[in-house]
């Protein structure tokens, strides 16, 4: 098992969960973040520290799509250590849904 960022980040991209992984397994996109499937240990300590809920077990059905994305993009992007400011709009786009299709980037992030 292993723990999947899901649309939930996308806009809102808090970085509270970076700080407390402890296998540095967080990736960073332009508009959010992704867990690197193979280096996540389930801990499961990332999960109460996003504020928008956007981190779930891939044991939870409908999250395949999540685990694809997480694992292809954890390849591609830099990997993220240290807490960073949320976007100024984060708390705006906090519940919003369907924002995989609306507000998605491929663009890799900064990273540390």
């Amino acid at each position: 098992m292993t723990y999947v960022v899901t649309d939930a980040c996308i806009r809102c991209k808090y970085t509270d969960c970076v700080e407390v992984c402890p296998v540095d397994c967080f990736y960073e996109g332009e508009n959010m973040l992704v867990i690197n499937p193979s280096e996540c240990i389930d801990c499961g300590v990332c999960e109460p520290e996003c504020p928008a809920e956007a981190i779930l077990p891939d044991t939870e059905s409908g999250l395949e799509t999540w685990l694809e994305l997480n694992a292809k993009y954890s390849a591609e992007w830099p990997n993220i250590t240290q807490r960073k400011d949320a976007p100024a709009d984060a708390d705006e786009m906090k519940g919003e849904t369907d924002k995989l299709d609306k507000y998605f980037s491929a663009e890799p992030g900064e990273g540390d």
